[in-house]
């Protein structure tokens, strides 16, 4: 899971990113309104954490434009402002759900899970796939309810892979969905993750197929 946080208050985003990698996601920062306008219209993101208050561009307005691109990006909104016009303002403009500061950082976590399932269009913490599945919230893989033991990267993977079964899933979408900002990963790379992967979960029907030149595809051996 790829998630932007849009905040200006360093001390507070720098244990946004520690508490959300610590959980699995990708975490990318920025501190401006306008450097967030920026990365949102130029990269894929699966929820955006935004501040109201931020310099170069009120975070009002860094919604309105993202959602006048049409993006559907969940979006939960931070603000020390924790006024009924702000957010009436916010939620008329498209913000999924809304914390005021000073807050909890398991709150927040609870929160950032219950928006990237409505992303999804699910209800539950668990992706299935035949004996496949996946605990986002817990971060653990079953096969048949037994549990697969897999490394962090490995898990992210997967849970992409599953988030998007029986489609397409180029290398490039791979890494803008796994990886950070100056994070280094290949091509290569991608292969080798994927070949790990595959030896550790393709038992009976499941297997990731390789679309050459084009990416990779969980899917189902029809039995």
């Amino acid at each position: 899971m790829r998630i932007l946080i849009a905040e200006d208050d360093q001390v507070l985003a720098d244990g946004l990113l520690r508490s959300l990698r610590a959980s699995g996601c990708a975490a990318d920062q920025v501190s401006s309104g306008t450097e967030a306008d920026a990365a949102l219209a130029s990269h894929e993101f699966d929820l955006l954490i935004l501040d109201l208050g931020l310099p170069r561009m009120h975070g009002l307005e860094v919604l309105r434009r993202l959602r006048a691109r049409g993006s559907a990006v969940p979006v939960l909104i931070l603000t020390a402002a924790d006024s009924i016009e702000e957010r009436v303002k916010g939620l008329d403009l498209g913000a999924d759900d809304y914390m005021a500061k000073p807050f909890s950082l398991q709150e927040l976590e609870a929160r950032v899970r219950a928006l990237t399932r409505r992303g999804l269009g699910t209800a539950s913490s668990v992706i299935k796939h035949g004996p496949l599945s996946f605990d986002a919230t817990g971060r653990v893989a079953y096969i048949n309810d037994q549990m697969v033991e897999l490394s962090a990267r490995e898990l992210s993977l997967l849970e992409v892979l599953l988030q998007r079964a029986g489609r397409l899933v180029s290398k490039d979408q791979l890494v803008e969905r796994l990886c950070e900002w100056g994070e280094e990963v290949s091509n290569n790379a991608i292969e080798v993750y994927i070949h790990r992967l595959r030896k550790k979960i393709e038992q009976g029907p499941i297997r990731i197929a390789t679309v050459r030149g084009l990416g990779y595809c969980l899917e189902k051996i029809p039995g």
